[in-house]
This record gives C-alpha cells, sequence and structure tokens, in this order.
C-alpha cells in the first residue's frame, strides 16, 4: 500500500468550510443582517429578563458628521462592556443616544442655508437644524452597527426628541426649587466668531502669541502722606500684562496684602512694584541702577488711586489673594468685565462690571479712538498709543497656553454680559458634588482627583446660549418693567408642554399661551411679558440624559457604569454629575471609566490638515470590523493610543492566528458528535487534561480582566495561549494522534474532546471581542445539547472544576522544560545537517536523580511530547538534564513518518509502522 493517495485516504486529514481566508468585509454585513432577522438583540433581553441589571448609560455623540477612530474606539469599548456583562449572566441593555442641539450642527446649518436663511423664520431655521441632525444619526447608527455593537438601535434616545427636551427642563425646574438658577452680568468666555458664551467645557487651550507689555499708571493719591520718603517724587505703578486691549476697561489694580512690595527709583522716575521681583524688572526693562527708597506691605496700599494710562479715569488700588509673584510686577491690571478673579474683585469693592466690547469681539463706539476695533486688533493700535505717550516701558511677544473655540477653533475673550447661571455654591451644591464623588469608583483612579480638583475650581456654571437651535430657558420678562418670571412652577408647565408638542412650541406660541393663566408681573402688575431668546447650554441637556434611566425596570437608575473620554472630566461626567446631585439627591454614575485620544504612529492628533487621518470605513472595507475590535482589546485604552499601517500590519497578523487556530480546531473535530463521544477526564491523555487545566486557568485570568474592564490583558493573554500554549505546542504535538490514530479510538477521541472544551471556551471567551468571527465558528462547530443558535447568547465559562490538581500540573509543566531542552539540540542537529525533520531523529536524555521518577512516569508519552521517532532514558550523577540527539533507528512509516525498526517486516504493509499497521487493519476488516 505504498501509493501516496492511497495512504492519505487512511489518514483523519482536517475538513472543515471555515476559511483560512477571512473576508471579514464580505461575512461581516452577512451576519448583521442574520442577527437582524432573528432578532438577536431582542432574543438577548429576553433571556436575561430575570437576571440582575447592569446599566451602562451612553454619553451622547455629537450628530454631526461621520465618525472618527476616536468615535470608533469608545463604541467598541462600551460594546465589550455590555457583551461582557451579558456574558456574565446580567442583564444588560444598551440604550444608544444622541447628542442633536447645538452650535455646530447650526452652525453647519447657516453655511448651507446661506443668504436663503435671512428669508426663513426661525421655526423653519430649527427645521433644517433638525433634519441635518437626524441625517447624521441615520448614518452612525449604520457605521456603529457595523462596528459589530448590539444596541436598541431602532429606538435611540435623541436629545431633540420632545420627551427629552421636557424631562431636560424638569432637571432644571430641580435647580428653580433650590434657588441655584440666576440671572447676572459677569465675565465668561465669549467666542466673537460664533458670538456666543461658552461653557468651560467648550474651550480646547492652544499656544498662541500675545503681546507682552509693561505699562506705568501715575500716582493720583498723594503717598507722601503715609509714605514722607516719597514726598515730591514722581510715582508711578509697574503692571504687566499679555492682552492691551483689556486696558481700556481697567478699572483698578490689584496688590497681595501680605507681599512685600518698594518704591524703588530709577532714572528720575519712581515705580511701585513687588520688593522680589524688582532685579528681575531692572534686567527686563533696561534699569541701569534702582535706589529701593522704601517698603511695604500690599494692604498698605489699598484705597490709593492711579491714574489710568490713557484714559480720563481712576484706577483704584485694591487687595487680591490671587496676586502671585511668578511673573509680572505683583500689582495687576483688574479690569473687572474681562476676567473672572477680577469681577470677584470687583464685587467685591463695589466696581462697574465694565464691558466696552459687543458680541462681534469689537469696542462700543463710545470707546474714544478704539470704537468699531475688533479688540485682537487693537492690540497695536493701544501699545502704539502708548509708546507715544511715554507709558509704554516695554512691548515684547509671548507664545503662551491661550483659549479657544471648541468648534469654530478661534481665539475667544472674557466677556461680562448678562447670562444664566447655576451657583455652584448655593444650597451646598458643590460641597454635595464633592462628596458624591468619592462614593464613584474612578478607573483610573486618578480620575477621582481630577474631577475633584475640577469641580473645587469651576465657577457657577453659565447655562445660557445665545443660539436658537436647542431647548430655550423657560424664562419671561415683564414688557413694561423688566422683570424677571422664571421658578420651579413655570418651568414645570412649560416642561409638560415641551413633553407634548417638543421645545419648537417656545417659538410657535405666544408668551400667555406658555404661561399659566392670568399671569401678572408681581413687580408692577402688567400682563404683557417678552420671552426668554437664550436656549440652555447643551452640556446641560447631555448632562440630564441619565433621565432616560428608572423610566424602565432593566435600566435602572443610576447607571452602573460612564465611559468616555479624558477630556469629559470637564464636560459630560462634570455636567451629568451637578444635575444629578441637584435633580436626584446623588451622581447619576457608579464608575466612570475614561479613555485616552487616538494618536498617529508618531504620536501627533490626526487631522485631514496634517495627512494624517485614518477613515474608519477604510479599514473596515479593507480588513473588516474584527481588525479594529481587536485593535481595542490590544491597547491599554486608558491611555493615548496609536494608530498607523505598521499597527495595522500587526493586528492583521494577530487575528489571522487566533483564525488559524479555531481553524485547526475546526478541522479536527468535524466528524466529532461532543454529546456522544466525548471521553470522561479519567480515560483521557494525561497531556489533554494538563492542556485543559492551562485553559482553566487561563480562563479564570481572563475573566478576572472582564471584570476590572483591563481587555489589553485579555487580548495578550488569550493571544499568547493561542500562539505558545496551542499552536506551537499543543496542537503540533497532537496532530500525530489526531492524523494517524483509528478514527474512532480512544487516544484520538481524548484529543478530539479536549479540542472541543478548548473551543468552547475560547470561542465564549472571545465572543465580545471578536463578535463575527465567533459567531461564524460557533456557527460551523458541532452541535450538542443546549448549544444556543447564536455565541452571544451563551454565558462565559464557569471554570469551577479543574481538570488536574496542583502537582500534577506542575509535572506537566516539568515536562515542558525537559521539551524545551530537547528542541534547543533538535534544532542545533538541524543546523549541522545530523537531522531533517524532527521525525528523524532519537533522542537519548540524560537524567538527573531529581526528574528520573518524572521522566519515567511519561516515558511512554515523551516521543509524541517531543515529536521525534524514539526516546532513552538513562541516569546521570549531574543536577542538570542533558539531551543527545543522534538519527532515528529504523525506517520512515510511510503514513505517519516516525522512524521504526519494525517498518519493513510486515508482509501486509511493508512500508507502515506497527501502530500505522494496527489501524489500517482494523480500518480494512
Amino acid at each position: 500500500m505504498a501509493d501516496g493517495e492511497k495512504i492519505k485516504d487512511t489518514l483523519n486529514l482536517p475538513k472543515t468550510s471555515f476559511s483560512m481566508k477571512a473576508k471579514l468585509s464580505q461575512k461581516e454585513p452577512e451576519l448583521i443582517k442574520k442577527w437582524e432577522e432573528m432578532d438577536l438583540y431582542q432574543k438577548i433581553q429576553k433571556k436575561r429578563e430575570k437576571s440582575p441589571s447592569f446599566v451602562l448609560h451612553d454619553g451622547p455623540p455629537y450628530a454631526n458628521g461621520s465618525i472618527h477612530l476616536g468615535t470608533a474606539m469608545n463604541k467598541i469599548l462600551k460594546d465589550f462592556i455590555v457583551k461582557t456583562k451579558t456574558m456574565q449572566g446580567f442583564k444588560s441593555p444598551y440604550l444608544p443616544g444622541w447628542d442633536c442641539h447645538g452650535l455646530p450642527i447650526e452652525i453647519k446649518v447657516d453655511q448651507l442655508l446661506g443668504k436663503k436663511k435671512r428669508e426663513l423664520s426661525i421655526l423653519k431655521i430649527r427645521e433644517e437644524c433638525k433634519k441635518y441632525a437626524l441625517k447624521y444619526v441615520d448614518i452612525q447608527r449604520a457605521q456603529f452597527k457595523r462596528l459589530g455593537v448590539f444596541g436598541e438601535w431602532e429606538k435611540p434616545y435623541l436629545t431633540m426628541n420632545p420627551e427629552y427636551e421636557g424631562e431636560v427642563i424638569r432637571y432644571l425646574a430641580a435647580f428653580f426649587a433650590s434657588g441655584n438658577v440666576y440671572k447676572g452680568k459677569r465675565p465668561v468666555h465669549w467666542c466673537p466668531h460664533c458670538q456666543t458664551a461658552l461653557a468651560e467645557a467648550e474651550i480646547e487651550y492652544e499656544d498662541r502669541k500675545s503681546p507682552s507689555i509693561y505699562v506705568k499708571f501715575p500716582m493720583i493719591s498723594d503717598l507722601s502722606k503715609k509714605f514722607p520718603a516719597l514726598m515730591t517724587k514722581k510715582v508711578f505703578v509697574l503692571i504687566w500684562t499679555t492682552t492691551p486691549w483689556t486696558l481700556p476697561a481697567n478699572l483698578a489694580i490689584a496688590f497681595h496684602p501680605n507681599y512685600e512690595y518698594a518704591a524703588f527709583q530709577t532714572d528720575g522716575e519712581v515705580y511701585i512694584a513687588a520688593k522680589r521681583l524688582i532685579p528681575v524688572l531692572a534686567e527686563e526693562l533696561g534699569f541701569k541702577k534702582t535706589k529701593i527708597l522704601m517698603t511695604f506691605f500690599g494692604k498698605d496700599m489699598e484705597g490709593f488711586k492711579a491714574r489710568h494710562p490713557f484714559i480720563d479715569r481712576e484706577s483704584v488700588f485694591v487687595l487680591a489673594d490671587y496676586v502671585t509673584l511668578d511673573q509680572g510686577t505683583g500689582c495687576v491690571h483688574t479690569a473687572p468685565g474681562h476676567g473672572h478673579e477680577d469681577y470677584l474683585t470687583g464685587i467685591a469693592y463695589g466696581l462697574d462690571i465694565y464691558t466696552p466690547v459687543d458680541s462681534e469681539g469689537k469696542f462700543i463706539p463710545q470707546v474714544e479712538k478704539y470704537g468699531g476695533l475688533n479688540v485682537f486688533e487693537a492690540n497695536k493700535s493701544i501699545t502704539e498709543d502708548m509708546k507715544r505717550d511715554g507709558t509704554l516701558l516695554k512691548e515684547d511677544e509671548i507664545v503662551h497656553s491661550y483659549p479657544h473655540c471648541w468648534r469654530c477653533k478661534n481665539p475667544v475673550i472674557f466677556r461680562a454680559t448678562a447670562q444664566w447661571f447655576i451657583s455652584m455654591d448655593k444650597n451646598d451644591l458643590r460641597e454635595k458634588a464633592m462628596k458624591e464623588i468619592k462614593k464613584v469608583r474612578w478607573i483610573p483612579p486618578w480620575g477621582e482627583e481630577r474631577i475633584a480638583n475640577m469641580v473645587k475650581a469651576r465657577p457657577d456654571w453659565c447655562i445660557s446660549r445665545q443660539r436658537s437651535w436647542g431647548i430655550p430657558i423657560p424664562a419671561f420678562y415683564c414688557h413694561d418693567c423688566g422683570h424677571i418670571l422664571a421658578d420651579e412652577k413655570i418651568t414645570l408647565r412649560i416642561a409638560d408642554i415641551f413633553s407634548k408638542n417638543g421645545s419648537d412650541s417656545w417659538f410657535a406660541k405666544k408668551a400667555e399661551e406658555l404661561l399659566p393663566p392670568n399671569s401678572k408681573c408681581p413687580q408692577c402688575g402688567s400682563n404683557k411679558f417678552n420671552k426668554e431668546e437664550n436656549i440652555l447650554d447643551v452640556w446641560f441637556e447631555s448632562g440630564a440624559s441619565h433621565n432616560v434611566l428608572g423610566r424602565r425596570s432593566d435600566l435602572p437608575w443610576p447607571a452602573d457604569v460612564y465611559v468616555e473620554g479624558h477630556d469629559q472630566y470637564r464636560g459630560w461626567f462634570n455636567s451629568s454629575l451637578f444635575v444629578g446631585v441637584a435633580a436626584k439627591k446623588a451622581s447619576p454614575y457608579k464608575s466612570v471609566i475614561t479613555h485616552g485620544f487616538v494618536l498617529d504612529e508618531h504620536g501627533r492628533g490626526m487631522s485631514k490638515s496634517l495627512g494624517n487621518f485614518i477613515d474608519p470605513e477604510e479599514i473596515i472595507s479593507q480588513n473588516g470590523a474584527e481588525i479594529l475590535r481587536l485593535w481595542v482589546a490590544m491597547l491599554n485604552y486608558k491611555e493615548d493610543a496609536r494608530f498607523g499601517q505598521e499597527t495595522l500590519q500587526r493586528l492583521v497578523e494577530a487575528y489571522r492566528k487566533i483564525r488559524n487556530t479555531w481553524r485547526f480546531i475546526l478541522g479536527n473535530i468535524n466528524d466529532f458528535s461532543p454529546d456522544e463521544e466525548s471521553v470522561t477526564p479519567q480515560e483521557m491523555e494525561f497531556l489533554d487534561r494538563w492542556m485543559l487545566e492551562k485553559c482553566f486557568r487561563t480562563g479564570k485570568k481572563i475573566l478576572k480582566a472582564y471584570e476590572n474592564y483591563e481587555y489589553h490583558i485579555i487580548f495578550h493573554t488569550i493571544y499568547n495561549f493561542f500562539t505558545v500554549e496551542l499552536s506551537s505546542f499543543y496542537l503540533d504535538v497532537l496532530k500525530d494522534r489526531l492524523y494517524c490514530s483509528g478514527k474512532k479510538s480512544l487516544l484520538r477521541r481524548s484529543a478530539q474532546t479536549a479540542l472541543f472544551n478548548l473551543l468552547k471556551s475560547t470561542l465564549a471567551l472571545m465572543a465580545p471581542i471578536l463578535p463575527f468571527t465567533t459567531e461564524e465558528v460557533w456557527d460551523i462547530m458541532p452541535a450538542f445539547k443546549g448549544k444556543e443558535e447564536s455565541i452571544h447568547l451563551e454565558e462565559f465559562p464557569a471554570f469551577k472544576e479543574k481538570w488536574l490538581d496542583d502537582a500534577l500540573f506542575e509535572e506537566g509543566e516539568s515536562l515542558l522544560l525537559a521539551r524545551e531542552k530537547v528542541l534547543k539540540e533538535l534544532e542545533i542537529a538541524r543546523e549541522v545537517e545530523r537531522i531533517g525533520n524532527s521525525l528523524g531523529a532519537s533522542v537519548v536524555l540524560r537524567v538527573p536523580s531529581s526528574q528520573q521518577e518524572l521522566l519515567k512516569k511519561y516515558k511512554k508519552e515523551l516521543p509524541s511530547l517531543f515529536i521525534v521517532s524514539a526516546v532513552e532514558l538513562q541516569s546521570q550523577s549531574g543536577e542538570e538534564l542533558e539531551a543527545e540527539v543522534s538519527k532515528a533507528p529504523g525506517v520512515k512509516c510511510q503514513r505517519c513518518w516516525n522512524f521504526s525498526p519494525y517498518v519493513g517486516k510486515s508482509s501486509e504493509y511493508p512500508h507502515f509502522c506497527k501502530r500505522c499497521e494496527e489501524v489500517v487493519k482494523a480500518m480494512n476488516s
């Protein structure tokens, strides 16, 4: 029977329809269609309906453009968690949502409408905004589904839905009820380009060149009465600023009460500055000689006055603890209308909150010489004028971190305007938020300190925006006296109207239709009112998104976890916390997980202008969504993540190894019936049980990593198990037994039992990460009792019963160490051409006494373990195991390729070894 084809027919060669080529870009859409047709998501929920709940609340992405890699990473991470919790036995529904209101959409619609906008009513413009948002909700929904994300895609929550809008206003009513909402004039971040106030979360800091100027303010007050040493002296106060344009609004100069200041003389003039900074100033301003005339503390200067350098106005001296000596002069130019700390000082001293700048960022006409000029453009004119007047001592440039608008990317200004605010400190709101922060589990742990610091330093929340696409603030102004009508009762009434008819009703109805019947101004008795024209900050809207929880039994409030990028400590996590504390008396989340940003392979942020932008749809169309999912699992998401062609190639290779491992297993259990042919652990070969025990221990580690949201540990653990324990060792060793043993022999069925259990366990463990591939394998693997129609209806393996005790497992580990020693010697023998294939080798092991008992116990298994034809054991007195490789005796068996002295002795099967002869005889009998 030497004919190769005939011999091949006697072997149990692998057979499977699971292809080596993944063709994910074709197969994944087919699986999505299958899942939709079988209504898999609802079947999962149905199966878990009596299970305990675990809720991940979806932070709503902005419905403005297609997704990018960062969005994909975020959604995949969330899907990992939801699928994990489902497979842990929880009822874990996923209700996706979208943020549909706000500036970016309105600006985009403005651009699309162009001049046509002037002809449209506000309701028509809002209708166009809604269409635009819905368009991108549909686009992003399809993109998220394509990533393999399961969820309630047909009924997501949208921040522009009437019911949602009503709930947002009800949450606002809670702030009115506690008295935390007020309207006042104070400085806010203002974008002249978008012409609206911005919240802290809408600010990005970028490097910007600004002027750096030193200016002298001449004293008006006679200091000599308090400081005789300054009699007859011409005294100036020195200030330093990087915003010359705020000088027209200067009303004061701030001193630190406890710092030491000095009056020093140089070139015939006397200047006042912090004593410690005088040497620095002398060098910076070119003062050749300085003489200190006297020293005093900042508190001694309170109430004195200087003259404004170019406006006929006084500048009063005030005290402030925020004055530092890090830079400047220690005397701080103060414009209460253009800075938060300046504003607080202005309030403390009863100064006017003066803001001579309009909504376009231009000086108002009343500002002499500079009226109508853009503030940034005015910098040059102001400094040139002061240079001519002699009040400017030095002008330079400085590159510093400066606030920019998060959407238009233009620099913003601080500008005092009449806005609606939520007080952070009234009714201890800030303190209550700080207490809730301590109850939350923060992942990574440093998140607690980060958000705590932000909450501590957060100014009152500016919740009004000067736009039209959003939820209006439910306030009314008396037509006759201007008194504001806004309280809990009115707000709740408006909430009911919005819940039924949507926030468009604010623009469609008259004030008297919105107010309670017979409403009158409590100040003047008028019944005529004007509606507030400002809308609510979209961060309040999205921060109120947990209103979708608590309405269904499977979506209880609060959420178990929030997951977003680390920029949301000052954004969504922050606003959600305050809304939750005010409206529900607690944090809306129990845990918070943050991830980093996506960078290119050189560590740069991705952008189309840099040419390094990678579209996730391109990756999916070429390589499949599984590759992106594997990438998210591979990286430590808590840090910024890099992605590029090199990373992509590594991912493709890693995926291929995992896929081919499953393919090998499928091919070798294609004729195996798990329910009828599985063997008991007691009947199994030691190596099979050892590998199942290895899987047991690996699985326990993976389940713990799932519990801790450590997906990179899961990836590296499973990848090493597949490549090291399985592909490079166990499956390689198993080939001879699988291919050459009798088809239904105990030896082969033991191997198949192990392979089936390995496949079933690893598929379940990897299902949250690779949902498409695990489903494809699940469909092909042999049927067994209790097999669900989808892997995603399964639960994780319990890993409760061990396959080997610790002592036996350690014996297996010791055998592997011996194998490593033999493999090294085999490689050397190959290099010197002593052998070819390892089956052509015979190995003599010289065994120290400490290992003799172990190796004798498993002597029968050693040839297959080493993949050689023969192993001989010899005792030796040394302490190290030694291996000697020589050419195997006998002739090569044409069926199994092992060398055996028996080959040639059989008259019927002269080309076979004894084992192969018996197998083939049994087949033919």
